[in-house]
C-alpha cells in the first residue's frame, strides 16, 4: 500500500504543480554538458581526455543588471561525465551559466581557466525548438601530465602552418 502511495505521488504531484488554473504552464529547460579531466595540461580536450564521473555542476542564472543571483539548480556528472539538471522557468532577461563546482578526484582538481563556466540561454525566445540546452564542456586539469602527452603534442605541432 506505501509503495502506492509513493508512486501515485510521484506521479500525480509534477501534474497537479504543472497546472496552475489561471497560469500559465511552467517551462522546463534541461542543461546538458560534459565534465572531463585535461591529464595533458594542454587546455584542450585531447584523445587522452578522460570525462569524470560525480562531479559537481550548478546552473546559475543571476540579473543581467545587478548581477544577484537569482536561481541555482545543482546537477552531477553520471558514468560518462554528462550531466543533465532540470531548470524551472524562463530566464529570458537573466544570464545562466552552467559553473563548476567540484571535483570527486585529487589529482583533477583545478579548474581549468576559461573551462569553468559556460553560458547558457535558457528562454522559448530564442527559436530553439528543444527543451534541451546544450553547455559547452567544463574542465579540471591533472596535477601532472600524464605518460604519452608529450608525443601527442609533437604529433599536434606537426600539423601546424
Amino acid at each position: 500500500m506505501a509503495k502506492l502511495v509513493i508512486f501515485l505521488a510521484l506521479c500525480l504531484l509534477p501534474a497537479l504543480a504543472a497546472a496552475r488554473p489561471g497560469l500559465p504552464a511552467r517551462t522546463f529547460f534541461t542543461v546538458q554538458g560534459r565534465v572531463y579531466c585535461d591529464t595533458c595540461r594542454c587546455g584542450f580536450e585531447t584523445p587522452y581526455t578522460k570525462y569524470m564521473q560525480g562531479a559537481k555542476v550548478r546552473v546559475e542564472c543571476k540579473d543581467r543588471d545587478s548581477m544577484k543571483l537569482l536561481y541555482t539548480a545543482d546537477g552531477v556528472t553520471d558514468k560518462d561525465g554528462t550531466y543533465k539538471i532540470l531548470v524551472a522557468d524562463d530566464h529570458q532577461d537573466q544570464i545562466c551559466e552552467s559553473v563548476l563546482v567540484s571535483s570527486p578526484h585529487s589529482e583533477c582538481a583545478t579548474i581549468e581557466t576559461g573551462r569553468e563556466r559556460a553560458r547558457v540561454f535558457l528562454t522559448n525566445n530564442n527559436g530553439i525548438a528543444s527543451a534541451t540546452r546544450y553547455a559547452n564542456n567544463l574542465g579540471f586539469m591533472k596535477d601532472a601530465p600524464v605518460a604519452g602527452c608529450s608525443e601527442l603534442l609533437r604529433q599536434y605541432q606537426e600539423y601546424e602552418d
